[in-house]
């Protein structure tokens, strides 16, 4: 078997976690480029195909090397720590936190004892993580607690466009805050080495300004030439291929026509808002710096239409195509 082995959490079992994993794995393409495996409960999957109308065969394995991985039969490996009884679609249990948090940590556990190449994982709900006394508020710290990681560095991909934050879950003041010479610096560095093992080449990396015009030579804030434009050129003074910074309004339009490998985005919404403007759905997040490669949906649980089979699977397939497009060259199952 050829293809690399993708782990896929389920997520939060009231969201639409389960309804996308089963309509992406009805698709052959899949099938060709990895070999999928849903961590889950497998009574919340039939449930999914029912409410989809996707028709399946599940196999139950305990181990991935168990697995058929072929087109028309979804592998499993199932927990049982749901009471399917009183399971709600649509609502905030701490019962599909806990089990929400269980798949993911049975995936990581996968992943770092090399029985799987990487992760794509689907949504989960911060409140019913937070309902369950989960002790991480989603995804990204999780991956970093349970694989001793520092500072796992995000990345979205969407057509040929790359984007890092500098800052993510942090207030737009607080982000500012944050926003100096040393951690631009450090972020290039660490932005050019995700490059090179995703196989890039020609790395030229872009820092989005964080001020109109980029601060005019500090007419409109001194962020810029106090802290950002001394973290590029340290960066290239260290051989690193970066520039800037470029006012953002004009530096994603840019990036998307290939002027640039990627872009250092210095907040959240400043590169979330470029990237899903361009293709809400094929918005891709992955996290660099771990043991292993990890892809995600960049979307919700979408409790306003759980349980109704009409969540588009796009992103999820999206999602698990790219885990399998870098996990080839980024890491290699023992």
């Amino acid at each position: 078997m050829g293809n690399k082995i993708i782990a896929i959490p389920m997520g939060d079992p009231a969201g639409i976690g389960p309804e996308i994993a089963v309509k992406a794995l009805s698709k052959k393409e899949i099938y060709d480029q990895c070999s999928p495996l849903l961590i889950g409960h497998k009574t919340v999957i039939e449930n999914a195909m029912s409410i989809t109308k996707t028709k399946l065969k599940i196999n139950e394995i305990s181990d991935p090397a168990e697995g058929k991985y072929e087109w028309g039969t979804v592998d499993i490996i199932s927990l049982d720590n749901l009471d399917i009884s009183s399971l709600k679609f649509g609502e905030v249990q701490a019962q599909a936190g806990k089990a929400a948090f269980e798949y993911i940590e049975s995936s990581i556990q996968l992943a770092l004892d090399g029985k799987v190449s990487a992760i794509a994982t689907t949504p989960i709900n911060k409140e019913s993580l937070q309902a369950a006394n989960v002790p991480y508020t989603g995804h990204t710290e999780m991956l970093e607690a349970l694989t001793n990681s520092h500072d796992p560095l995000t990345m979205f991909e969407v057509r040929n466009m790359r984007i890092f934050f500098l800052t993510r879950h942090l207030s737009l003041k607080d982000a500012i805050g944050t926003i100096t010479k040393e951690r631009v610096y450090d972020y290039l560095i660490r932005c050019d080495e995700t490059l090179k093992k995703l196989g890039i080449e020609d790395r030229v990396i872009a820092v989005a300004g964080l001020n109109p015009h980029s601060g005019e030579n500090g007419l409109f804030g001194r962020e810029e030439v106090d802290e950002i434009e001394p973290g590029i050129e340290a960066a290239v003074n260290s051989g690193i291929k970066a520039l800037g910074p470029v006012p953002a309004d004009s530096v994603f339009h840019h990036a998307l026509n290939g002027r640039y490998a990627a872009v250092l985005s210095l907040y959240h919404d400043q590169g979330h808002i470029a990237a899903k403007m361009t293709d809400f759905e094929r918005t891709i997040s992955i996290t660099n710096g771990l043991p292993f490669l990890r892809t995600s949906v960049d979307h919700g649980t979408a409790f306003d239409i759980a349980g109704k089979g009409i969540a588009s699977s796009v992103s999820m397939e999206e999602c698990i195509k790219l885990a399998a497009k870098y996990s080839k060259a980024f890491y290699t199952v023992s």
